[in-house]
């Protein structure tokens, strides 16, 4: 909260006699109020998910888990910072790690945005890594998700059906060829959950997990939601 001048007794005959000097005081605050409504309102419009600046004491990124063995995902997910900015490192993953109970409606912001990079890829790599936003939850409270997949061959729009336990893979980007590049994807993931799972997402999305792949190094930046 602001603190305003208080005037004492000996100043208040100046103060009430400076009227023009009030007038263009309060103009000023004003001004300054509404811009930084402006700036708050603009803030608002895009929902960062994960910046990745919060390592605990192992350098895994802080109220994330694992899918199988968190002590295993911590051997390979790793938090790292190149220029300022911090980044997850994977190195020859063999499990999904996810943060939940996600603050955003993906009907409102329905676009989900992130950075990866790819480091290296071994011989006889299927693919690079993967982003699986998960939207709602069915009834037994399983994650419902798609799997936004870096091949490292299969060509961009590729579509593999999950079935009833498994995730519905969408190919959006292929091959290595970007090493040591960030690339950024920018995709409707609302739009997506109703093509492919036929229904509305919930109204609060659950988290998402990334994966990277074996015998891969890929590096996953910041992720963020904005409005259509």
């Amino acid at each position: 909260m602001r603190k305003w001048f208080e005037p004492n007794a000996s100043s208040r005959t100046s103060w009430t006699c400076s009227g023009m000097w009030c007038v263009m005081l309060l103009a000023l605050v004003l001004s300054v109020d509404s811009t930084e409504r402006v700036l708050a309102q603009s803030d608002a419009e895009s929902i960062l998910i994960e910046d990745f600046n919060q390592p605990d004491e192992n350098g895994f990124p802080k109220e994330w888990d694992a899918q199988r063995s968190k002590v295993t995902a911590q051997e390979t997910y790793v938090i790292g910072q190149e220029d300022g900015m911090s980044f997850l490192n994977s190195q020859n993953s063999s499990q999904r790690v996810y943060t939940k109970n996600m603050s955003w409606d993906p009907k409102t912001h329905p676009i989900l945005t992130w950075r990866w990079r790819v480091r290296s890829v071994e011989k006889g790599a299927e693919f690079i890594a993967a982003v699986y936003p998960s939207l709602d939850v069915d009834l037994m409270f399983i994650p419902v998700n798609t799997k936004y997949v870096w091949s490292v061959s299969q060509p961009v729009g590729t579509t593999k059906e999950g079935g009833m336990f498994g995730s519905t893979e969408v190919v959006i980007r292929s091959g290595a060829e970007q090493t040591g590049e960030w690339v950024e994807e920018r995709i409707n993931v609302y739009e997506d959950f109703k093509g492919i799972h036929e229904h509305e997402p919930a109204p609060k999305a659950w988290g998402i997990s990334l994966l990277g792949g074996p015998g891969v190094e890929v590096d996953f930046g910041s992720l963020a939601v904005h409005p259509k």
